[in-house]
């Protein structure tokens, strides 16, 4: 029997995992089905990755009616505005034993198995993890703290719908805007009580946890993908354009002050409205399982048909009438309590430098743990992607925010 090298394992992984691993990302998600993944335009720069693109920000107003014999329009231009998008750079990392490495040569079955296992759940993390970052900002918020000690932080139980069990997180001190000693914390325990979460944590930190502080996954905090959060907003910088200098780079935005409201057809359509006037067609509304049956009941009182309706593409969902067709309202676990985004998948995009890939620039896709402790007898394999959600016209996005979720 010819012997099973590290070579032969390598082979395994890449070319039975890798493609395997790569299609269900692309489908076992709701948001990231349906925005358009491409490398086009992924340059590279100093410092790192860039999609760069300009957008039109103003009319060339050298235009105007005059009476015979007066002077002519003075000559005027377009405006424009270089959009630079900066690519986050996403990583899963698993492990095996050199023990279960040596199954491949006397029982293949079982290392079959045990890498199966690990890449599986590194899966599924991975899915999840992206499809929560759609629906962020790029500091990587998971929760902020409205108390806490130096082993537990209450929050509320809709900010701590992306907490689990067993996390690795980062908690920052926002008074003093530091990392809190003894990081990184795993999460113990999720303990949910009057719209309160409590979460516990060690080992102890440095310090007790505050109001306003935050929770981040272990080394992320500013370096995750840009969300709908960022991009779905009327104020603040996106992709170094300031709204303030250049007012049409914003977002519709329908709020109520944090004060939460009824759903109506009417809020909807004005939203969806305002969208148009401004040059754009809603092609998805993404939102919660509770404003989503917020809408159901609308169309119930109002004797409408309900049943789900078929979409491009095999998706699914509740319509929402436009003037330029039905719009799917669409369900996803990691939208934000009480928020519809009205999305214009037309101008958003997934940018990337490439697909998902195992790391093997330096020949191989497994390498031997040597941490300060030692040498270990187990072997890493790490997957990445270079990546960044953009957007070629904030204008042609809504957030329909504050509304009270249905029962």
């Amino acid at each position: 029997m010819a012997t099973t090298t590290l070579a032969v394992v390598d082979s395994i992984l890449k070319e039975v995992y890798e493609p395997k691993l790569r299609d269900q990302l692309q489908s076992d998600t709701i948001t990231l089905k349906r925005i358009e993944q491409t490398s086009e335009g992924v340059t590279s720069e100093v410092g790192g990755k860039y999609v760069t693109f300009p957008i039109r920000t103003r009319r060339n107003h050298g235009i105007g009616a005059r009476a015979e014999n007066t002077a002519l329009p003075v000559a005027q231009s377009q405006k424009y505005a270089a959009a630079r998008v900066s690519l986050a750079y996403l990583y899963g990392a698993a492990e095996l034993t050199g023990q279960t490495m040596e199954l491949a040569e006397s029982n293949f079955q079982a290392f079959a198995s045990a890498l199966q296992q690990e890449l599986e759940g590194l899966r599924q993390t991975l899915v999840k993890d992206m499809n929560r970052q759609m629906y962020g900002t790029s500091t990587g918020i998971l929760a902020t703290a409205a108390s806490g000690s130096t082993t537990t932080l209450v929050t509320t139980d809709a900010d701590a719908q992306y907490l689990e069990v067993g996390m690795q997180l980062d908690i920052f001190d926002t008074s003093a805007a530091g990392l809190m000693a003894n990081a990184p914390f795993e999460i113990t325990t999720l303990v949910s009580s009057a719209g309160n979460t409590t979460v516990t944590f060690t080992p102890a930190a440095g310090a007790a946890v505050a109001v306003g502080d935050t929770m981040h996954r272990s080394g992320s905090r500013n370096l995750e993908t840009i969300g709908f959060k960022d991009i779905v907003s009327d104020v603040g910088t996106l992709y170094n354009i300031n709204p303030s200098t250049e007012p049409v780079w914003k977002s519709v935005v329908n709020a109520n002050g944090g004060v939460s409201r009824a759903l109506s057809e009417g809020l909807m359509i004005k939203t969806a409205d305002d969208v148009r006037q401004r040059g754009g067609r809603t092609s998805v509304i993404f939102t919660t399982m509770g404003v989503r049956r917020a809408y159901f009941q609308l169309l119930v009182q109002q004797r409408r048909y309900t049943n789900t309706q078929k979409f491009e593409g095999g998706f699914s969902g509740l319509a929402f009438t436009t003037d330029w067709g039905d719009v799917p309202v669409v369900t996803d676990w990691d939208c934000q309590s009480g928020r519809m985004y009205f999305i214009n998948e037309k101008e958003l995009k997934l940018y990337r430098e490439s697909d998902w890939s195992f790391m093997n620039r330096d020949g191989s896709n497994w390498q031997r743990k040597i941490t300060s402790a030692g040498n270990f007898d187990v072997y890493q394999t790490m997957y990445y992607k270079y990546c960044q959600l953009g957007t070629h016209r904030r204008n042609s996005h809504a957030l329909l925010s504050d509304i009270t979720e249905a029962s």
